[in-house]
């Protein structure tokens, strides 16, 4: 007893084209019989049921009669089965596509490609270099002004000898034995439903359908090699700590003059025992004597530039904060610079000579 198409691919019956080819598209690649886990019945099923409801005209027959539009008992519970007759699968699989009489062969040739690679793949480019990731480390200063440094690399540059061509020099090209020039190897293989071809990039020449008569004895024809170098770092200012800088083409060389990739560098700012910093201000905290809140004075507090004389005013509160304008972290975009937010701390005495006792019991009575 065949089973219901929209069953079969577990779609409901007002699917549309896409709904139908994605869920095909799903259960070829889980059921083929060529790949791990495969299931050649169900297969067949799932092409059947596909076959059927992908071309319009045979579903609106099917949806009407639960037959195909030549006869043969469709799904709705009734027997019989779907006619293959009329499918070319030589031929089909053998140019990329898959061909019905009565129906275009659409979702075909995108679905197999997927699952085969079939010969629709083209050559593929030359690889491009591999980035690479590094970290540095700058104080709370550097992070303020801006700062420079050198890392030390090991990686793949271009090879000095053959100037990244891999041949040794003086050599001229000749055809890729291996694949005749193509550039691409093709492999055809056969299963129940046929015969297929894949084409991947010939691995002698990679792609390019000539090599050299003989290879760079330096790089052994990859024209890359490995080596150490210095790279010099300029950190700008105002950068955030986890923050990455990118620098393009200074990664690893690319394969055979295709680009380079990029250089990361992670900055990691070390923490300061004296200042913090709140989006482009800097904060401190100033630790002042009771009397000088209250007459208030000047103190001397340290900032990023140096020493500077701050106002108190008389009367000022605990937890109080002022504010420096431009002395903080500049923009890393260039628009202005924060401040510095100094927080004032009053300090209270756990211990107190007796005149200083004395005296606060005096002013206590004043109700101060």
């Amino acid at each position: 007893m065949a089973s219901n198409y929209y069953e079969t691919l577990g779609v409901e019956k007002g699917a549309n084209d896409d709904e139908i080819k994605k869920a095909y598209r799903k259960l070829a690649h889980k059921y083929h019989p060529d790949k791990s886990g495969g299931d050649e019945k169900k297969f067949k099923k799932i092409n059947e049921a596909y076959q059927v409801l992908s071309d319009k005209v045979k579903r609106h027959q099917y949806d009407q009669f639960g037959r195909t539009f030549d006869g043969a008992p469709g799904g709705g519970g009734q027997s019989g089965g779907f006619d293959f007759s009329g499918f070319d699968f030589g031929e089909g699989f053998a140019s990329g596509g898959f061909s019905a009489q009565g129906g275009p062969a659409s979702g075909w040739e995108d679905i197999f490609s997927d699952i085969f690679g079939g010969a629709g793949a083209r050559t593929q480019r030359k690889a491009r270099g591999s980035d690479i990731q590094v970290d540095a480390e700058i104080n709370f200063a550097e992070m303020v002004r801006g700062a420079e440094r050198e890392i030390n690399l090991y990686n793949r540059v271009v090879c000095d000898h053959c100037q990244g061509s891999g041949g040794e020099p003086g050599m001229s090209k000749k055809t890729c034995p291996t694949c005749q020039g193509a550039g691409q190897i093709r492999k055809t293989s056969r299963s129940f439903l046929g015969s297929f071809s894949q084409v991947s990039t010939c691995p002698e020449c990679k792609g390019e359908g000539a090599t050299y008569a003989k290879k760079c004895s330096q790089c052994a024809g990859d024209g890359r090699v490995k080596k150490e170098r210095r790279v010099k770092i300029k950190i700008p200012a105002g950068i955030e700590n986890g923050q990455t800088i990118s620098l393009q083409g200074q990664g690893e060389a690319g394969e055979r003059g295709a680009r380079n990739g990029d250089l990361y560098v992670t900055v990691h700012v070390r923490a300061n025992e004296k200042f913090s910093r709140k989006g482009n201000d800097i904060l401190s905290t100033e630790f002042i004597p009771f009397t000088l809140a209250v007459l208030g004075g000047k103190i001397e507090i340290d900032t990023i530039d140096g020493e500077l004389i701050l106002k108190i005013p008389a009367g000022t509160q605990s937890g109080e904060t002022f504010r420096i304008k431009g002395n903080g972290v500049p923009d890393i975009s260039g628009r202005g610079t924060g401040s510095h937010l100094v927080r004032v701390v009053v300090r209270v005495p756990k211990k107190l000579s007796r005149e200083q006792k004395e005296l606060l019991e005096r002013l206590q009575d004043t109700d101060i």
